[in-house]
């Protein structure tokens, strides 16, 4: 055989395989590719499926924090560096907790927790019966969310917390300060020799 009749076979030999190799790879890509259906319906549909996406994984942390510290540090105030007067752990739970009630409460119209900034007035004082209030006011929150709709988002609202607003903007506000806080308790977690549950789920080096 001559050699220019070697390198047509080697070079049809080639193209054949390079030709399998792309159906195998568009094979693949189509058997792996979620449907286009699946991936439309990862986006939010409505304004409150898009605050509620934040507010659930505010919501989760802030949780997660809380479930983490041990009953007896709920009293834990910080000592080192300037902590004068500040919020210990337990207060902390229950200033969110009473402040998400508020903030919806004003969404709906209705008369807000007084004084939330000290705690407001639950009696809610061990960490099974804290926890319970601040699973409460994310249950509250979320239901009062849902009915949030393009026709009604920029309704003005009145209240002391976060008012004069809009129920979005109201809601948005929510986010915040929950991430406020939660940014707070990591560092009483931290100081107590405890990862916060969400991090940990990281590697080591990036905690």
């Amino acid at each position: 055989m001559c050699e220019s009749a070697v390198q047509i076979g080697n070079s049809n030999q080639v193209e054949v395989t390079m030709k399998s190799a792309v159906l195998i790879l568009f094979a693949s890509l189509i058997l792996f590719a979620p449907p286009t259906s699946a991936r439309k319906e990862e986006i939010p549909k409505s304004l409150s499926e898009s605050v509620g996406g934040a507010l659930g994984w505010a919501e989760k942390g802030f949780l997660s924090v809380a479930e983490a510290m041990p009953e007896t540090k709920y009293s834990y105030i910080p000592t080192g560096g300037n902590f004068e007067g500040v919020r210990s752990f337990g207060e902390q739970v229950k200033h969110v907790a009473c402040a998400q009630f508020a903030f919806f409460n004003e969404i709906e119209g209705k008369t807000p927790p007084e004084h939330c900034e000290k705690g407001g007035p639950s009696p809610a004082k061990t960490k099974a019966e804290l926890l319970k209030y601040l699973r409460d006011s994310f249950n509250y929150g979320d239901h009062v969310l849902a009915a949030i709709t393009a026709q009604n988002a920029l309704d003005r609202v009145e209240g002391p917390y976060a008012g004069p607003n809009t129920r979005i903007g109201i809601a948005v506000a929510a986010v915040w300060h929950i991430t406020d806080h939660y940014g707070q308790l990591v560092v009483y977690l931290r100081l107590n020799g405890i990862v916060p549950p969400v991090t940990q789920q990281y590697p080591l080096k990036v905690r």
